[in-house]
């Protein structure tokens, strides 16, 4: 028989018989919690059977969106061909400024073939850049002494290249035409001139360069200007543009 008390049992017994009561009243804890999770599991497997025979939910029997629903199972179709076009290729330059012939030397018997009677079998065009360097002519503007009034008198220099800037119009038009229709920047300029053409100049450089022939364009645009002012029509549209600091609409 087990004791009434605590208090009754041995001193040697009484230590594991706490420790065995704590144990089971942890046991019956976790026991209260599984009957717990039990009942949850139970409910909701009713819930699951009792939609068994409910069919599936779709966009036309509930508020399920249509990117939810599901298509209809098909067989799949035959891919078709894509017509064939002819193939494209480059044609051929009309004024050619180099024209090579190459004419066969050996057959595959070893027989050397003569090419005078040879005829053209296919013809191609192989197109390149030359090498690109820059062009310095030295322009030495001589001097002499007049023998009747002995004055000195200085060459003059030639109008296709006067003195001043040492860069020629080649290189003015293919500096406006990147910093104007291709946008880019002093800096960049820089490096695409000597990167391309070996042509070393500076930022302010082509600041100035950039100035001078924006006089000659800027006649044109008043022109341009007056004449779409006095159109009847005139096209814009609402993107933006900043021009010496202030904002316009275009």
């Amino acid at each position: 028989m087990p004791p009434d008390k605590i208090d009754s049992l041995d001193y040697d017994l009484k230590p594991m018989v706490l420790r065995i009561m704590a144990q089971n009243a942890s046991l019956l804890g976790r026991i209260d919690e599984l009957l717990t999770t039990i009942a949850t599991l139970n409910a909701r497997i009713a819930e699951l059977e009792a939609k068994l025979g409910t069919p599936p939910k779709t966009p036309d029997n509930s508020s399920l969106p249509p990117s939810r629903g599901q298509k209809a199972n098909t067989e799949p179709r035959a891919k078709q061909r894509r017509k064939g076009r002819p193939g494209v290729a480059r044609e051929l330059s009309p004024n050619p400024d180099v024209t090579r012939n190459i004419a066969a030397e050996r057959c595959a018997c070893g027989t050397t073939l003569d090419a005078m009677d040879q005829q053209i079998a296919r013809a191609y065009d192989h197109v390149d850049l030359p090498v690109i360097k820059p062009v310095t002519t030295r322009i030495n503007l001589l001097r002499a002494t007049c023998p009747c009034c002995k004055q000195r008198v200085t060459a003059t220099a030639p109008a296709d290249m006067p003195e001043g800037s040492p860069f020629g119009p080649g290189i003015t038009a293919t500096v406006a035409y990147l910093h104007g229709c291709q946008l880019m920047s002093f800096k960049r300029l820089t490096e695409a001139l000597d990167g391309l053409f070996g042509v070393t100049i500076s930022q302010g450089a082509i600041a100035n360069m950039l100035a001078r022939v924006g006089k000659p364009f800027a006649v044109h645009a008043d022109a341009i200007a007056a004449a779409v002012r006095a159109s009847p029509v005139i096209a814009s549209d609402e993107t933006s543009a900043r021009v010496k600091g202030k904002t316009h609409t275009r």
